[in-house]
This record gives C-alpha cells, sequence and structure tokens, in this order.
C-alpha cells in the first residue's frame, strides 16, 4: 500500500461510525461513485436524487453532513441551502455544495446562498476525505454547541424556579394587612425584583401593651440573600427575642442581632431598622443599623425620618446601638420602605428620590392608609418606567389612632 493510500485509510478510520452523511445528486453514476467512497470511509450514508427530496430526508434525519449537487431538478442545491438557513429546526445543519464550476462568482454565490464549503467533482480522493473530514468536524463542534445551549437553557428553567420558589416563601413571611393592635391599623405593599433580593418587614405585639415592627435588607441578589433574609425574619419574631431579653428595647434587639448574624465569607451583611411603640404612653422607641427608610408622616402634614447612622448588621460584634425617642399622636402615620422605593432610577438614571416621594406623600395624606400606600408604589412605578424595579420596593405603613 501506498504511503498516500496509508494515510487515507486512517483518516477514514478516524470518522465515528454513527456519522451521516446524505448525499444529494441527480446523477445516477455520480451518485453511485461517491457513495461507494463515502462508504469506505466508514460513513452512514443516506442518498436523495433531487433537491426536494434531500431536503425532507435532511429534516427527517438530521444527518451531520449533507453535499448537495449544485445543478438539480425541483430544487438546485443553492436553494436548499437557502430553505435550510430560514429553517431554525436544522439552520445550523453543515452544507457542501458540489459543482463543476469553480469560478469566484460562483463560489460566492454558494457561501452568500448558505453553503459552508465547496466540493469540485473532479475533486481527488484525498480532497473529499479532507474536505468531508472539515464538515464533520464543524458539525460536531456545531452540536456540542448546541449540546451545551440546551444544558443552560435547562439550567436557567431550574434556577430561576429555584428563586420563584424563594420568592413564594419570602412572600409568606409577610404579615397580614389590618389592626395589629387597638388603634393601631398596619397595611403594605411589596414588589420583589427578577433578581430576588432580600427586603422583608413584619409587625407583631410584643405584649399587650406594646408592638415592635422593622424592616430589613439583605445586600446582594438571589436565593441566598433572601434565605438569609428568612432567617433574620424568624430570629426578630417577639416569641425568639424574649429568650434574650424581656424588654422591647429596640437597642436590645439590634445588639443581639448584630451578633447572631455576622458578616458572611464573601462579605454579605444587613441593614435593619427596628421599632418599639408603647400603647400607655405613646412612645415610640427606634434604632437603625445603616437603614436608612423610616419616617414619620404627622397628622398636621410635617415629615420627620426616623434614622441617624450606625453600622449595618456584622461588621463589629461588639457595636453598641443607641435608641432614639418619639412621640406619637393621633392620626400619625409611621411608614417604613426599602431604598427601592426612593432609588428607583428614570430613563434618563435621575433617581425618584425622596423629596419626590414626601410630595407623593403630601398629596396622598387624605386618603386611607391602604390606598396611600399603592398610590405612593405607583408612582414610584411610573417614575421607574416599570412595575419592576431594580432592586425590592417594599412599604410598610402604621397608622395610629390614640
Amino acid at each position: 500500500m501506498s504511503t498516500a493510500n496509508t494515510d487515507t485509510a486512517s483518516k477514514a478510520a478516524a470518522f465515528s461510525t454513527t456519522a451521516t452523511v446524505l448525499l444529494v445528486d441527480d446523477e445516477p453514476v455520480s451518485r453511485l461513485s461517491m457513495v461507494a467512497r463515502l462508504k469506505r470511509m466508514g460513513l452512514r450514508v443516506l442518498e436523495a436524487s433531487n433537491g426536494k427530496e434531500g431536503l425532507a430526508i435532511l429534516r427527517r434525519e438530521r444527518p451531520d453532513l449533507t453535499i448537495l449537487d449544485w445543478v438539480m431538478p425541483e430544487m438546485d442545491g443553492p436553494t436548499v441551502c437557502e430553505q435550510v438557513r430560514q429553517d431554525p429546526d436544522i439552520h445550523s445543519s453543515q452544507l457542501i455544495l458540489m459543482t463543476s464550476h469553480d469560478q469566484p462568482e460562483q463560489i460566492a454565490e454558494g457561501l452568500a446562498r448558505g453553503a459552508d464549503d465547496f466540493l469540485s467533482k473532479s475533486a481527488s480522493k484525498q480532497e473529499i476525505l479532507a474536505r468531508v473530514q472539515s464538515g464533520l468536524r464543524a458539525a460536531s463542534l456545531v452540536r456540542n454547541i448546541e449540546s451545551t445551549r440546551d444544558q443552560l437553557r435547562i439550567k436557567q428553567a431550574e434556577l430561576e424556579g429555584e428563586l420563584q420558589s424563594a420568592a413564594s416563601y419570602v412572600r409568606s413571611l409577610l404579615p397580614a394587612a389590618g389592626p395589629v393592635a387597638p388603634g393601631i391599623h398596619m397595611s403594605w405593599t411589596y414588589r420583589p425584583s427578577l433578581a430576588l433580593g432580600g427586603d422583608l418587614f413584619n409587625c407583631s405585639s410584643w405584649d399587650e401593651h406594646s408592638i415592635t415592627f422593622y424592616i430589613l435588607d439583605a445586600s446582594g441578589h438571589g436565593v441566598s440573600p433572601a434565605l438569609r433574609a428568612a432567617s433574620l425574619s424568624t430570629f426578630l419574631r417577639a416569641d425568639n427575642l424574649r429568650h434574650y431579653m424581656d424588654d422591647s428595647d429596640p437597642a436590645r434587639m439590634m445588639a443581639e442581632a448584630n451578633r447572631q448574624y455576622p458578616l458572611t465569607e464573601d462579605g454579605s451583611y444587613f441593614t435593619l431598622w427596628i421599632g418599639s411603640f408603647d400603647r400607655r404612653t405613646g412612645q415610640l422607641r427606634y434604632t437603625t443599623a445603616g437603614h436608612g427608610g423610616a419616617l414619620i408622616h404627622r397628622q398636621n402634614e410635617t415629615v420627620e425620618w426616623l434614622t441617624h447612622s450606625q453600622l449595618p448588621l456584622g461588621f463589629e460584634s461588639d457595636t453598641q446601638y443607641k435608641s432614639s425617642a418619639i412621640q406619637v399622636t393621633d392620626g400619625d402615620r409611621v411608614i417604613l420602605m426599602s431604598d427601592g422605593i426612593y432609588e428607583a432610577p428614570a430613563s434618563t438614571g435621575e433617581l425618584w428620590g425622596t423629596t419626590r416621594l414626601e410630595a407623593t406623600l403630601m398629596a396622598h395624606r387624605s386618603a386611607p392608609l391602604g390606598e396611600a400606600l399603592p398610590a405612593l408604589m405607583a408612582e414610584a412605578e411610573r417614575w421607574n418606567g416599570s412595575s419592576v424595579f431594580p432592586d425590592d420596593a417594599a412599604l410598610l405603613g402604621l397608622e395610629f389612632r390614640l
């Protein structure tokens, strides 16, 4: 055996026995000769005598490589190429055009109409082998890419399912709107972002005389921050906090939360606002750990932000949080909010801001709390241009009738 023949045989042996080639040629003699060559290469060969028949076989069998004669009845080779590229199910098929002419303008036309390569009808055995081998190699790469794409789509669907499950779980932790104690009515509205953040809030009775309420925000987005937020929310339940303290001092609650929730290895942390209201005295005590989203909207239309500068949770385990106190009067409203509200961006990038937020509150002061909060959210949505915010958008309101 000559060196050339040995080389050809060794290259032929490299083909997978499962590789399939479709040969579409209306000339029986030419087709018979090419089929014999392809089979000697160890390939499975399908045959068609015209372009229309070949296109039907290609769609049904999905061969690894299709070799098309240029000139055929019913449908010529370039037209088959065009049909393939317009069909999303087979558009990535590898196509080789056979022609007895190799003029540059003809080659350009074939490539423009969808062919991947050319093969002269007078090509040598070595060239045929090389062209077929190249086509099959490209087909293998394309199918690997398509397989990887399909796997990524499956993983994406699984991830979206996990995010939806986590979002449903987070939402199940939110309180029921309505009376929380005599003379205190609660309402809220919530827009979780697509990325699933970690904003949570709640309000509950501490004892027969006082209530506690809070809003928290976990840094980052995704399932992990959301579940960490759910854990902190569970920790802040009154029945759990009573294991650590015997009164509803928000500063003590914050200090204990700070010890229990240090920075994670990747630097994740919480911001948190906690308030405690005593119905006997009308006094609201509050503290904050890096969270600035709380205000009191007085019956006389004035707005006072309830915040001071203190570290978020977890930065220093021995941080001593201070609390402040204000007097609540009949008709006052305390509103807690995530920064996703006032940091909602317009299409220009300009943030909605606290000034517009306060103006909107003023405009709806006479409306019931259950209408005023959705109106506030609606204004932020209009500014944002969408009901889906870049970050979670939460509003919790308490109205006091003392």
